[in-house]
């Protein structure tokens, strides 16, 4: 074994115990952690939202979930961050996907991939962009910082069933905010 993989294995072992560390279920203050970057990390988070590292799945949804506790997007892309290390991940679209939604009242919640709940309101958009190449809208919800949440197609569906006809296009509400889907 090279002294790079030793430094990636090392580098992994040390994220997830670090991230062990973090209070509760919820994300990590990455927000306020300044480490120095330590390079980069094998691991890509796929279009699919599969977590791979080192062209293998991640397997143990209890790990990707620990590790999407302490992602965050910098202007250098992607990172895992803990108080003293920051290592580069490569993320293929958006790191995680809205499967399901709710309406709770009136409010619009999504759970994605690695359990996280988000309610759509200003801070939490709905974001429908269209592919250049194939057309198709590209929807996704904001679920914290700058990470988002590709909305899964069905859940789109949903939203496309629950919305209005206005003058805007078909539109949902959620949070004491409207958000526009596209064309009615």
């Amino acid at each position: 074994m090279d002294k790079g993989d030793e430094k990636n294995i090392r580098g992994l072992e040390g994220v997830a115990q670090a991230a062990r560390q973090a209070p509760g279920r919820g994300p990590a203050p990455v927000h306020l952690w300044r480490p120095a970057h330590c390079g980069d990390i094998d691991i890509v988070i796929r279009r699919d939202g599969v977590w791979m590292h080192e062209g293998s799945p991640i397997g143990r949804s209890e790990l990707v979930r620990l590790f999407s506790t302490i992602l965050r997007k910098d202007p250098d892309g992607y990172h895992l961050v803990t108080p003293g290390e920051k290592m580069r991940i490569e993320v293929e679209d958006l790191p995680f996907r809205a499967t399901t939604v709710e309406r709770r009242g009136a409010t619009l919640v999504f759970t994605t991939d690695v359990g996280d709940e988000v309610a759509a309101d200003l801070d939490h958009p709905i974001m429908v962009e269209t592919n250049a190449v194939t057309g198709e809208p590209q929807p996704a919800v904001r679920v914290r910082g700058d990470l988002w949440a590709r909305i899964a197609r069905p859940v789109f569906y949903e939203l496309v069933e629950m919305a209005e006809v206005s003058p805007e296009g078909l539109i949902v509400r959620s949070g004491g905010t409207t958000f526009r889907l596209g064309e009615a």
